[in-house]
């Protein structure tokens, strides 16, 4: 089965206040010496996965380089990254590559690298179309950047394109966010992301929202009612545009889903190399049906690393992963596929949460098929929690 394999590069021009990654502001002396890392991790990949107990085929159809920002390595080393994987991967001719990047990086000479490299598919991070959004939480690109990088990847044959938009920016509001909506779909891009802003205490925004202060225009964000009513405006917009809803916060044209992104919620087989990567491969061990292991969330732990972190996979807990990952996706799952795969006992010990979440109208189903209802789309942190720990349904609202 070919795998997917995701290559982090957590560099960034400035940090974006709602960032939550493990990515941040570095000299650029010590991108060589990552690049060398991420080759030599490359070259060594059948030997990591032996000592974490896990296989793969050495062939990929998928390969995604992400961020932090890619393209702010020089041309040197991301050349060096693609020659790295052809020399130890057999990609395959209808291989999907994609390379993250972030508006105002993209010279003519970095678009002609990527041309070279095999690069099929550019996802960038716009955010906002609105420049005093994009402004407020570090953004360093405006709309007609981001118009401008669109155009000239497409005049160079880059038309396989995605546009990532936050909902619940400091300033925004019902108007500017249409705004953006209604950009990204004139932009024609195949494919658009949609995320509600994130509220923890691993991003300095989040952070300065949890105290109620006022930095970082915390001030200025929406409350969470109004980014509900953002995130549902979008998945209406989006659709009567034709770029349907196949993932909760995912958006594309007929045959424009992202494939590489589709094996996480399918459950197939992925490799991730550098910063905060993280891996799921098939298992060599008897009691294990897969080996999830990553690589240390600082730039410092991972180049001085000796060791992963490493979990094995029980039946169990892959069946618990094929519910709340494949509830992700708006076909949700197959309950008679999971009977075939797991056994009808490991399913209908499911079956209370199933109904109880049902009655809620947090799912559907049809036929054998389940699927989040459009409120639980809005609530799926806590659908998938009840897959985890039966119990907690409706215990919190977001």
């Amino acid at each position: 089965m070919p795998i997917g394999l995701y290559i982090s590069v957590p560099f960034c021009r400035s940090k974006c206040s709602y960032c939550n990654f493990a990515s941040g502001v570095f000299s650029r002396s010590t991108f060589q010496g990552y690049v060398e890392h991420i080759c030599a991790n490359l070259r060594q990949v059948q030997t990591v996965a032996a000592e974490v107990g896990g296989r793969f085929e050495n062939q990929a159809d998928s390969i995604y380089l992400g961020g932090g920002t890619p393209t702010l390595l020089d041309i040197a080393g991301l050349e060096r990254i693609f020659v790295t994987v052809s020399q130890n991967f057999e990609i395959a001719t209808d291989a999907e590559i994609t390379v993250e990047c972030a508006p105002g990086t993209l010279n003519d000479s970095v678009i002609a690298a990527l041309l070279r490299c095999g690069v099929n598919r550019v996802s960038l991070g716009v955010q906002s179309f609105v420049d005093q959004e994009a402004r407020s939480v570090g953004r360093l690109h405006t709309r007609a950047v981001v118009l401008d990088d669109i155009a000239r990847l497409r005049h160079a044959g880059i038309s396989n394109i995605n546009v990532d938009l936050i909902a619940g920016l400091p300033h925004q509001t019902m108007e500017s966010w249409l705004a953006s909506v209604n950009d990204a779909i004139h932009t024609d891009a195949p494919h658009v992301s949609v995320y509600m802003l994130e509220v923890d205490e691993d991003s300095r925004l989040g952070s300065e929202l949890i105290a109620g202060g006022a930095k970082y225009h915390a001030h200025f964000v929406p409350d969470e009612d109004l980014t509900a009513d953002l995130y549902e405006v979008a998945c209406e917009r989006l659709q009567t545009a034709g770029i349907e809803q196949y993932e909760i916060s995912n958006f594309a044209k007929l045959g424009k889903q992202s494939q590489h992104n589709l094996k996480y919620w399918l459950r197939k087989p992925y490799l991730g190399l550098g910063v905060d990567a993280h891996s799921m491969l098939l298992s060599e061990e008897a009691n294990a049906r897969a080996v999830r292991f990553s690589m240390p969330d600082s730039l410092d732990g991972y180049m001085k690393a000796s060791r992963m972190e490493r979990t094995t996979v029980s039946a169990n807990a892959f069946l618990q992963e094929a519910f709340f990952l494949g509830l992700r996706l708006n076909r949700g799952v197959d309950t008679q596929e999971l009977r075939q795969e797991f056994g009808n006992a490991a399913v209908d010990e499911h079956s209370e949460a199933i109904t109880e979440l049902m009655g809620l109208k947090l799912l559907q189903a049809e036929g054998d098929r389940i699927f989040l209802t459009a409120k639980g789309r809005l609530l799926s942190n806590e659908v998938f929690q009840e897959f985890l720990s039966p119990g907690k349904v409706g215990e919190r609202s977001r």
